[in-house]
């Protein structure tokens, strides 16, 4: 089970002329605002990155706008670990428990979600808020994360295991999120 204390979110690519690609992008994006909302309700630390700035854009400004209060880890490895400081401050964060999400689903997802599973995370990743530019390709990450160990969640999923009761100080805020 996931716990409040133990975890924090990560937020993988949401970029320019690329995030705007993604296979269904209006879901993906409604539940990464839903998740970055409720992950500052709960109080958990946001890890956000972004792959080459300067070549593809931005993080969307819908997604960007909620993360105004910090800045990006800009990387150009696929994988977010490529990125040292992004790894030092989630290790010295003491969250062992990463809700990953973001794009595309088959590459920098993929890759980031297998080196935090090497270096003994526990990942789950949020089906909801990840994609690909295909159908296939999100499904082909998916279950090639599953296999190496990440657990595969939902929103709505993880949201209530984090609060685990109706008498969280946050329920009432997030389950307005969720309708």
């Amino acid at each position: 089970m996931f716990q409040v204390e133990q975890s924090a979110l990560v937020v993988i690519d949401v970029q320019g002329r690329l995030a705007h690609m993604m296979h269904r992008k209006n879901h993906l994006f409604e539940h990464l605002k839903i998740m970055i909302k409720a992950a500052k309700l709960l109080q958990l630390p946001i890890f956000w990155l972004e792959q080459y700035p300067q070549g593809l854009g931005q993080t969307v400004e819908e997604i960007g706008a909620l993360l105004n209060d910090q800045k990006p880890y800009e990387k150009i490895s696929f994988s977010s670990c490529g990125q040292n400081q992004f790894l030092t401050d989630i290790k010295s964060s003491s969250r062992k428990q990463l809700i990953v999400t973001g794009i595309e689903t088959h590459v920098c997802v993929y890759q980031t979600v297998l080196d935090l599973l090497q270096d003994k995370f526990q990942v789950a990743v949020n089906q909801q808020a990840v994609s690909s530019r295909t159908r296939a390709n999100k499904r082909l990450g998916l279950m090639r994360m599953q296999q190496a160990g990440a657990l595969l969640t939902s929103t709505e999923m993880v949201l209530f295991e984090l609060m685990r009761t109706a008498k969280h100080p946050s329920f009432k805020q997030i389950s307005k999120l969720l309708k």
